[in-house]
């Protein structure tokens, strides 16, 4: 790779609760990789221009609030008519398996509930952007 994987990490809705982004962004960062930190109640639209701008290789979510089924098809719906086919979305939060399969199907990367560890993301998310985008 000729730069880092560049990372946006976002919270999106009125889930005020941020300190598990703060981690995975800190865990991302100290992987070498760059992490953009949108803040707190973001739109999805927001997320997406803020991944564009930023030239991303990846949207990470992270999602307390129940909304997941509302957030990430809305995100994978804007991404698509946006041409951002190479560009991961993934995330994790409080997500029943069942909704987690049904995102994945959607075109959703693979999600992380609470206990994954950062390896396992920070692992994911290097190997996705090798297989995917053009470096």
């Amino acid at each position: 790779m000729n730069r880092p994987v560049r990372v946006l990490v976002a919270k999106v809705g009125l889930d005020g609760h941020d300190r598990g982004a703060k981690v995975i962004a800190t865990a991302l960062r100290d992987a070498g990789m760059e992490v953009i930190y949108t803040g707190l109640r973001q739109t999805p639209e927001m997320v997406v221009n803020a991944a564009l701008q930023e030239d991303v290789d990846a949207i990470g979510v992270s999602i307390l609030s129940g909304a997941h089924m509302t957030v990430f098809p809305k995100i994978i719906e804007l991404m698509k008519a946006k041409n951002m086919n190479d560009v991961l979305l993934t995330g994790g939060g409080i997500i029943p398996e069942d909704d987690m399969l049904q995102l994945q199907q959607m075109g959703v990367g693979r999600l992380f509930p609470p206990g994954t560890t950062t390896a396992d993301i920070t692992g994911y998310i290097t190997t996705w952007v090798k297989e995917h985008r053009n470096f």
